[in-house]
């Protein structure tokens, strides 16, 4: 243990390394600049196919077919908008939870952001703190260093003045400084740290299977956009511009340009609202992957209960002994703690007078032992800490404590030992002198959260380092069923300890090295986990699980390695988060339903007519000119899926996330745009006068294929909103009115190019469009039967 303290730097030589740039300037976590937000939302692969068919319909002088150039402008403007609020928002909640590092200067040690190091600064260390630049011990107590998340060792690795600490690793025993001596950029884990804070959408298995689907449709659009533009423009007798028009007309629709749009803006605007309750996402998916979480492992101490303790009772185990000794020795251990925990400082506040005994030895508490102790020379060496580890279990003084903890108290034992603590045997024989009672408070909130979990099917298991019948008092007291298990007994074998996680809810005296086993084996049978903790003994774990949660007070450490940081320090804001992952997973599916559909009907009919125009070639029949000029598609994808799609993709959605997102997209997505791509060219073709047919004629044959499409899309977004609820059943209608008007205005119907006054025709176009959406309907119902799922009309 070292005495002499190194003093730090002055103001003046702090100043000095700040003017030359020795500081530790690494990008705050929302790394993507303004800038750079501004360009992702404007090239894009999408605005760019859209603004060169933009720029082709302009050259035929038709503005109002340019209409769909609207689209550019509203793509990149939702999505700069919703980014750069996102970004304000984490930005605003990355300072409030950032991890601050003690640093201690001539002028005073104090709390300092990590950026305000610089190069040479004397950092303190403690127990959960982050190493949050390269550098060199110069003081050590006992100290020790975990550096598994960067080297994967998972050992503690003693630590003595001289030695080397890398960025990263964090405190698990002791005390101690150290120089900085890397900062900024050139420190070990900068560049890890950099990109892992983005403001990213990668390793999401939504948006995987969203550009799966988008790769899919690439294929697509290659071979039917080549026969498309060579039909069009070689194929029928129409003049260049009409030529050119229909050949824009069938390409704009094959684009689903709103569904990466809609993607982004449903993650960023989850990442606002979990903002406004306080709740740090640090990687984006992690709102997508808490929603698939079907196993929570939530910790006793700072979860279920609240972080602070009080001493209830002193029970002393000797009638001879002296209990005025037996206070001043726990203000003694409290007062010669650097770092202490929550009991200790309950122990502190309980007996703040300390005798003032000089300290031969100090050996801190780490989560692996289980109890922490000091030697005073001649007044003794004491241990303080678990009842069951220090004593035989079968023993009066150990039985006694568990009697204690069944009623969900801790009890910490005060006991003498004959080694010093810093004894390779230690602890020793210890002999029983006093039994300290603390007493926690359960949250309010969390039986109410654990039932909400319950609701969702979602497990808990709660594990913890205390006692088991303590733990497992606080489980039952909260309504949770199973039985609790000291962690002692579970099995080292992963499959036999995967089955007894099935068994048991509540896990007491839980080692650190336990809790990332147990995380591995709930995964090992399919489950995806999410891991709650405050501890420095909860890092492993929480790096490990699908979805690591920590608390807003818990250690550096774990807030660095967490997905998701509740700042406000409540479990209850959990339900908040799944809810908030279900309502993007469910609606992002919805609303791909609906793109998907445009592009596999607008892809079908593309294909058709082409190879009507190639038919033309060969058997000299009449040539097909594409149904629709762009303003017809435009006004087609305003209110059946634009409008809607945008609705959807905001609004509440409690239903649990399922799996197989690519398929069940396509299953749904197939069959209707077949339909409708189908029913839209039947339609078109009875209409249809061939090359004689006139001007007059040829609008009413596209209007007629509109009026089929129409009136099956809308019906696809019928489909898609249920299970309804009134705004749903709004939605639908306004949109279904949306149409009527526009028909029925003389204005719209010239400015659209629209001429329904064939009634003949109309009339069989529509009929056409009921017999597409009954296939719709019918289909619909199929797929839930072969999906296993419950189909329902109303919520």
């Amino acid at each position: 243990m070292t005495t002499t303290l190194a003093p730090g730097l002055s103001d003046a030589e702090v100043a000095q390394r700040v003017a030359a740039g020795q500081t530790n300037d690494v990008p705050t976590r929302a790394a993507r600049t303004t800038g750079e937000i501004i360009r992702a939302n404007v090239f894009t692969r999408i605005n760019g196919i859209l603004g060169v068919l933009f720029l082709i319909v302009l050259s035929t002088g038709s503005i109002i077919n340019g209409a769909f150039g609207l689209l550019i402008i509203a793509n990149s403007a939702v999505g700069m908008i919703q980014e750069l609020r996102a970004k304000r928002t984490l930005d605003n909640l990355a300072i409030i939870g950032q991890a601050k590092p003690m640093v201690r200067r001539r002028s005073g040690t104090r709390a300092l952001a990590p950026s305000e190091v610089v190069l040479d600064d004397i950092i303190e260390l403690g127990p959960g703190d982050q190493i949050v630049v390269d550098g060199e011990v110069v003081e050590a107590a006992n100290l020790e260093i975990d550096e598994s998340l960067l080297t994967g060792e998972a050992d503690p690795i003693p630590k003595e003045p001289g030695d080397q600490v890398m960025s990263g690793s964090f405190v698990v025993a002791g005390s101690g400084a150290y120089r900085a001596t890397k900062v900024g950029r050139e420190a070990y884990a900068a560049k890890l740290a950099e990109e892992a804070s983005k403001f990213t959408l990668v390793k999401s298995d939504l948006r995987n299977g969203i550009n799966t689907i988008l790769r899919f449709i690439t294929y697509l659009l290659i071979p039917a956009g080549l026969l498309t533009i060579y039909t069009q423009l070689f194929t029928t007798d129409a003049d260049w511009r009409r030529a050119v028009l229909a050949m824009v007309g069938a390409l704009v629709p094959m684009v689903p340009e709103g569904l990466v749009l809609m993607t982004s803006i449903a993650f960023a605007v989850g990442v606002i609202r979990l903002g406004r309750r306080q709740c740090l996402v640090n990687e984006l998916p992690a709102i997508e992957g808490l929603a698939r979480v079907d196993v929570v492992c939530a910790d006793k101490t700072g979860t279920l209960t609240e972080n602070g303790m009080r001493v209830a009772e002193l029970r002393h185990l000797t009638e001879s002994g002296d209990r005025s000794r037996v206070e001043a020795v726990l203000a003694s251990l409290a007062a010669d703690d650097p770092r202490p925990n929550a009991s200790m400082q309950a122990i502190a506040e309980a007996y703040p007078d300390p005798p003032g005994w000089a300290a031969t030895a100090i050996a801190p508490f780490k989560s692996a032992l289980k109890w922490s102790g000091v030697s005073y020379g001649e007044h003794g060496n004491w241990v303080i800490g678990a009842p069951d580890v220090l004593l035989d279990p079968a023993s009066p003084a150990a039985r006694q404590a568990e009697e204690i903890g069944s009623r969900g108290l801790r009890v910490l034992l005060l006991g003498s030992s004959d080694l010093p603590v810093d004894h390779p045997q230690a602890p020793g024989a210890v002999t029983p002198v006093a039994l300290v009672v603390l007493e926690q408070r359960i949250r309010s909130d969390a039986r109410d959260t654990l039932e909400y979990f319950a609701s969702q099917q979602v497990s808990i298991k709660v594990i913890s380092g205390d006692n088991a019948a303590s733990v497992g008092a606080v489980s039952e007291s909260l309504g949770l069923e199973g039985e609790a298990i000291d962690a002692r007994r579970l099995p080292e074998d992963p499959d036999e300890l995967a089955d007894t996680l099935q068994r048991y809810t509540t896990f007491g005296r839980v080692r650190p090295d336990q809790k990332r086993s147990m995380v591995h084996a709930l995964q090992s049978r399919g489950h995806t986990v999410a891991m709650t903790g405050d501890g420095v003994n909860d890092v492993l774990a929480l790096k490990d699980a699908d979805i690591g949660v920590a608390m807003g007070s818990g250690s550096p450490a774990t807030r660095a390695v967490a997905q998701i940081v509740l700042l406000d320090n409540k479990f209850a804001t959990l339900p908040h988060v799944v809810a908030e992952g279900r309502r993007v997973i469910g609606n992002i599916e919805r609303v791909s339903n609906l793109f998907l559909t445009k592009t596999v009907y607008s892809v079908l009919l593309a294909v058709l007519v082409g190879l009507g125009g190639l038919a033309s070639v060969f058997f000299e029949a009449d040539p097909l000119l594409f149904p629709f000029q762009p303003i017809h598609v435009t006004i087609a994808a305003w209110f059946t899926i634009g409008i809607p799609a945008f609705i959807l993709s905001l609004a509440p959605n409690t239903e649990r996330a399922k799996p197989h997102f690519v398929r069940r997209v396509m299953t749904s997505a197939l069959p209707s745009g077949i339909t409708i791509g189908i029913a839209t060219f039947t339609s078109y073709l009875i209409a249809y006068q061939g090359r004689e047919a006139t001007a007059v004629q040829q609008t009413q044959a596209s209007t007629a294929a509109l009026i089929t499409l129409l009136v099956a899309a809308l019906w696809v977004l019928a489909v898609v909103a249920r299970p309804y609820q009134w705004w749903r059943v709004a939605l639908v209608l306004v949109s279904m009115l949306a149409y009527v008007v526009i028909f029925a205005i003389p204005l719209a119907r010239d400015v659209f190019m629209l001429d329904p006054s064939n009634v003949a025709v109309t009339a069989t176009a529509f009929g056409i469009g009921v017999i597409a959406a009954a296939v719709i309907e019918a289909a619909w119902w199929v797929q839930g039967r072969m999906l296993g799922e419950t189909r329902r009309l109303w919520k």
